[in-house]
Formats: structure tokens, sequence, C-alpha cells
């Protein structure tokens, strides 16, 4: 039966209900129902959803200056919020690439990587090592670099060459009587094997999410092994490029999630939080070195978008970037994301289904079991994220439940990414209603 409405929503066969306010922590529909936002959207609305203060600058600055083609002009919102980031960025990132979202954050990545080889004279370089279970984007080259087979299966005909390491899993791949140091070296030198199957002088980077967000929810890196990767993309002279779009910008409880692992990247790509939503933007943001062999080589990033550097919206996250740092608001996504971690771990702890609780800061998930002892997922067939992301929904909770945990068919998840700013009381609401949403499925 054809919707009514004009708008090609996600769903065909459905169209959602239409959120016409925000306050806070919550979104209101059109019936007047509210909605406890425990994703942020997409980890998207890290400051909920009436900064009076943010609303004020996007308001100042389209009344000065909305937008200025970046072909022609720079602007004073980009400048400063370029020195803010750097600022505040690991060791060694000098640059900003704005852009208008993580996909396109992630692609210009891509094409940065790619173009600083040829600027350094490695043509050969043309292959890029990522992880399976990951997720990177859905441009093209994005979602080639992805290792999420069920978004990644229409389209393999056009995808760029890429290749896959395990992830960095230990719910499911540490074995017994293994350290999980010991796992992570395990894991982390599969890099260092492919790179050798391959030819190492014929592999661009390693593309890699700090914490592993939509795809396996919420799964960050064992202690020691970012920092043996950042060991094997050394030796061998490729780069690595950390996707922190969805877990990046304080969500995991430091404004770079990569900071908690010791290490800095050659380039690093933002999104999700950097605007809060109440923009669209992202941004790529890499090391001094990689822009100097643009300015020592051809002088010109073959790349861009019409909306690069939008004014407006650069003037929105400089403020958003501003509360999260010096506002105090990732100290605050640590301190929460504990108490949150806490109402979790005492709610569904040693709930028969409930295999794993795991993230860091506002970002954290909860795998979904079928028995809890030998770790066996629902069969997929039965829909069980699907129906939990329903009965959140029904009782006032928006979360981000996802299915093919395990190895893009198998095992369900349940991404939890609130606003920073969420208060004692609507940890008990989140965990209350996710509880609800459980028992009405599982």
């Amino acid at each position: 039966m054809p919707s009514a409405s004009h708008v090609f929503h996600r769903s065909s066969r459905a169209t959602p209900p239409r959120a016409v306010s925000g306050h806070g922590a919550y979104l209101v529909d059109e019936n007047g129902k509210q909605y406890l936002d425990g994703s942020g959207g997409a980890a998207v609305s890290c400051l909920g959803h009436s900064d009076a203060e943010v609303i004020a600058a996007i308001q100042d600055q389209v009344g000065r200056l909305a937008f200025a083609h970046t072909g022609f002009f720079t602007s004073e919102p980009a400048e400063r919020l370029a020195d803010r980031l750097v600022a505040h960025a690991p060791d060694g990132i000098d640059k900003v690439y704005f852009v208008s979202g993580g996909s396109e954050a992630v692609e210009t990545a891509l094409k940065m990587a790619r173009q600083y080889f040829i600027e350094i004279g490695q043509p050969s370089r043309t292959r890029f090592i990522a992880r399976r279970q990951s997720y990177h984007g859905n441009t093209l080259g994005a979602l080639s670099a992805g290792g999420n087979a069920w978004r990644k299966a229409p389209f393999a005909p056009l995808m760029a060459e890429s290749h896959h390491i395990a992830p960095c899993y230990a719910y499911r791949g540490q074995e017994a009587g293994e350290s999980l140091e010991d796992y992570g070296l395990r894991v982390a030198n599969e890099l260092e094997a492919e790179l050798l199957r391959l030819g190492p002088d014929t592999v661009i980077g390693f593309v890699a999410e700090p914490v592993v967000g939509a795809t396996m929810g919420a799964v960050p890196a064992v202690p020691g092994y970012f920092r043996r990767i950042r060991e094997i993309c050394d030796r061998y002279g490729i780069l690595l490029i950390l996707d922190e779009v969805m877990c990046g910008m304080g969500r995991t409880g430091t404004l770079f999630a990569c900071e908690q692992d010791g290490i800095s990247p050659d380039i690093v790509t933002i999104a999700k939080g950097l605007g809060a939503g109440y923009q669209p933007i992202g941004a790529t943001l890499c090391s001094g070195a990689i822009h100097d062999a643009f300015a020592e080589g051809s002088g010109f990033f073959q790349h861009g978008h019409t909306y690069i550097g939008h004014a407006t919206a650069c003037a929105a996250a400089d403020v958003v970037v501003g509360k999260l740092t010096d506002g105090g608001m990732t100290a605050r996504s640590a301190e929460m994301g504990e108490r949150l971690d806490r109402a979790l771990r005492d709610r569904f702890g040693q709930h028969p289904h409930i295999g794993d609780i795991r993230g860091r800061g506002m970002f954290r998930g909860l795998e979904i079991v079928e028995d809890r002892e030998t770790k066996r997922p629902f069969a997929p067939e039965k829909g069980v994220n699907k129906a939990i992301k329903a009965a959140a929904f029904e009782a006032g909770l928006i979360c981000y439940p996802m299915g093919g945990t395990i190895d893009g068919r198998t095992g369900d998840h349940v991404l939890l990414a609130p606003p920073f700013i969420l208060t004692d009381d609507q940890v008990g609401e989140l965990v209350d209603k996710l509880d609800t949403a459980f028992s009405k499925v599982i």
C-alpha cells in the first residue's frame, strides 16, 4: 500500500511518528508522548535537545554569515573551531578538514590517505585493512572499509578493495586461560600477518573504531591492543586511521576515545557529537606530517563538497566542543557513565539473557543471548533486537538495538548512548524502561 508521505523514509512499509519538540533528554511526538532519548539518536545528542547556548550561536551566525563557499573564503567560526579541536587533539594532530557528517569524514580520510602516498611517491599503496564487524559509514568508500557484511552485501560489486582481520572482541574471542593482554596481542598481530600476506608496500592504512559502536554494541579494545597496532603501523609505514565518529567527542569519557588507549593516530574522524545534532557537521583531522606532504607536493587535496566548512555548522560545533572541554561535559560523561554502568549491572548483571555488559563513559552495550552459560545467541529469525526496539519505544525509551553482532547475521545487542546531561533519576528511568522491554520480549 503506498504511503501518504512523499518522504522516502528508511522503511518503505511504515511512516514513523512525527517528532515535534525536544527538551533536555527527551523528545516529544505530535501526540504529546514523551520519549527518553537513551541512545542520543545514534550517539549524536550529547548535550540533549534544547541547549540555549548552542541555539543562540546558530541564530547569531545565521544573522551575520550563514554560508561562504570554501573555494573562495574561510570563516571565523571554522578557524576558531579548528584551533579548539587541535588544542585538545592527540599528539601530532595539526589540521582539520570539515565535512557534513561521519560517512563523509571517513570517505575524506580514505582519499586523504591515498593521496598522501601519491604525494610522497608511493602510488603502489592502494589497499586498506580494517576489522570484521566494524562500521565506517554508508558512502561506497566508507562501506568498503567497514566489515559489516549485511550492510555491504547489496553493493559489493561497486566497492574498493579492502581486507579484514578479527575484531578485538574479548567476550567471544578470548580463550580459556588467556589474559586480556595476551588476547589483545594475538588479535593485533593479525594485522602484521595480513600486511605480510598482501605485501606491506601495497597497503595504505589500518582503519578501526577505538570502541566499536553500532555493529557490535560499545566494544572497547582490551589493554595494550592499540599500542601493538600502533607499533605495527609504524614498522611497516602504514597510516593508523581511527574512526571516532560514534565513540569520540566525549562519548567514552575523554574527548577523543583513543586517549584511553595511550596512542595517537595519523588520521582521526569525528562527527555525531561534534555538532550534538544542532547542525550537520563532521571532520577529518590529520597529522602535520600528512598536511606537509600536500603542501610540499601538489599543494591541492583533490576532494571537496559544497558544504564543507559551513560557517553556521562550525559556529554551533565550536560551542559544543567548548562545553565538552572547558564546560566539563566530557568529565560528566565519564562520571554519569559509571553510574549508568552500575545501574545496568545491578539490574541486568544476573539476567539469564544478558551475556555481557560493556562500554566506556556514556557509551554502553548489552549483548543478548538465549543461553548465558554457553553464550548461545537467539536465532536471527526471532528478530529479538527489532522486538526490543519496538517494545522500548512503546515504553517511551529510544535505544539502539542491532542484530548480527557476532558475524553479521547472528547475535543481538542493545546500544545505549544517552545525553551527558542525564540525571540520576533519568538513569533509573532508562533502566526501568529497558527492563520493561526485555520482560516483554525475552
